[in-house]
């Protein structure tokens, strides 16, 4: 497979995924309101379900890996929300035993993208 075909795979899930991240958000913003962010949590919660699904289906070679790990994995997750990868590779670290590299990479990822977050909202609330 060719590297556009890659990208052309990998843009057209994303761009399911965008709007899917954004319909889901409206509806829960539509269904509980915004005083929690709801759309984030559910997409989070569903995102890493589907890629439980994927990863599974993929090791299990139900379905191809070319297309569909470009396409549903990298494009559609990739863009519905990233903390379904995060989920998988710790799933992933906790099957093959390595439950030190487990709890640094979640560690360093709530951490630092709290506090990049933080850092970002405070860069830009002095403007």
């Amino acid at each position: 497979m060719g590297q556009f075909a890659i990208l052309v795979y990998v843009a057209v899930g994303g761009a399911f995924g965008a709007c899917s991240r954004y319909l889901i958000s409206e509806l829960c913003v539509f269904l509980f309101g915004k005083g929690f962010p709801y759309g984030t949590l559910t997409v989070n919660v569903l995102g890493s379900f589907m890629m439980g699904l994927l990863i599974a289906a993929l090791q299990g070679e139900f379905i191809p890996a070319e297309p569909w790990r470009q396409i549903f994995g990298l494009g559609f997750l990739g863009a519905l929300t990233t903390f379904s990868t995060f989920s998988m590779d710790n799933v992933l670290l906790m099957q093959q035993g390595e439950f030190f590299k487990f709890g640094i990479n979640i560690c360093l990822n709530v951490v630092l993208s709290i506090s990049a977050a933080w850092i970002g909202f405070q860069l830009m609330a002095r403007t």
